[in-house]
């Protein structure tokens, strides 16, 4: 299994970053995924950070090298931080949940399982064609899917950042499982947060992957959209890997000497990111803050029923 991956987080001008990717691999499978965070003061990073650990975790214990039934795991682990989300929420009495999009990508075998709830967004592309994209699960969306509104409106609509699925919150998660698709020597697939893609066009998102390595576009495409982006804009996250040999860089990752019990796992926790305002960087208290509402959802996830 050969591939480059690049991921990266960038706050903006937003005080808080409530975003957060990873990525974990072992001989056979590779897995990525990004969340972003919703809500009030803190509560959604919380969300966000608790996804990425319990996929990421699970991962690491499960594929030895490979899963048995990628959708299986993808579906019972979402659903398992939903759940400890919500029993945490009401253990500590709080008003509302922590909750969180979702977007997750795992290869196995040349194969590629797809799964999220919200509007974070997964692209496929092959030779510089968008072959497959995630539907958002927005008002707008369902809008345009309905006939009501056009695509132009779609962008500008007052309602385009409300979203009706998510993990976390009152409702069980929608979990969509796009159906398994091959992946190619050359491929491209990246997974992005709203704050991104909203600022982007699908055939320039395209376009500039083709442009070189992933690890020179992806922050190009950064680069583009905060340009664009005015002092309301958003978070941006994004991980994006080109498969195979295509490209194959020292930057690029084999498992082919990698041992079959071995697992790797990148997070990108942190919100103090490169040119970000260092006044609005999250201070010790605060991680800390974080730290400890991660660990009593862990709590709470050993309690609920498997």
């Amino acid at each position: 299994m050969k591939f480059t991956i690049y991921q990266d987080s960038r706050q903006g001008p937003r005080q808080y970053n409530q975003d957060r990717v990873a990525y974990s691999y072992s001989k056979d499978a590779l897995l990525t995924v990004l969340a972003d965070g919703m809500g009030g003061h803190r509560n959604g990073e919380v969300a966000a950070q608790f996804a990425i650990e319990v996929l990421t975790e699970s991962f690491q214990r499960m594929a030895r090298p490979k899963l048995s039934n990628p959708f299986k795991f993808l579906d019972d682990h979402i659903r398992q931080v939903h759940d400890a989300i919500d029993r945490h929420a009401l253990l500590s009495d709080m008003p509302e949940p922590p909750r969180t999009t979702i977007v997750t990508a795992l290869v196995q075998h040349d194969a590629l399982y797809c799964a999220h709830a919200g509007d974070s967004r997964l692209y496929h592309f092959r030779g510089g064609e968008l072959l497959f994209r995630t539907e958002d699960h927005s008002k707008v969306q369902m809008l345009y899917r309905k006939g009501m509104i056009g695509k132009d409106e779609m962008l500008t609509h007052p309602e385009r950042n409300k979203i009706y699925n998510c993990v976390g919150g009152a409702e069980q998660p929608q979990i969509e499982m796009s159906p398994k698709r091959d992946v190619q020597d050359g491929d491209i697939v990246l997974l992005c947060t709203d704050g991104l893609w909203t600022l982007l066009a699908d055939e320039e998102i395209a376009a500039t992957l083709q442009n070189g390595p992933i690890t020179d576009t992806v922050p190009a495409l950064f680069d583009l959209a905060e340009s664009r982006a005015d002092q309301s804009g958003d978070n941006m996250s994004a991980i994006a890997f080109s498969w195979g040999n295509h490209a194959y860089s020292g930057f690029s990752v084999s498992t082919a000497m990698m041992p079959l019990d071995l697992n790797t796992t990148i997070r990108d926790f942190t919100s103090r990111r490169a040119g970000a305002n260092p006044d609005l960087a999250t201070d010790s208290a605060q991680d800390d803050e974080i730290e400890r509402a991660i660990a009593e959802i862990h709590a709470a996830l050993e309690k609920i029923p498997r």
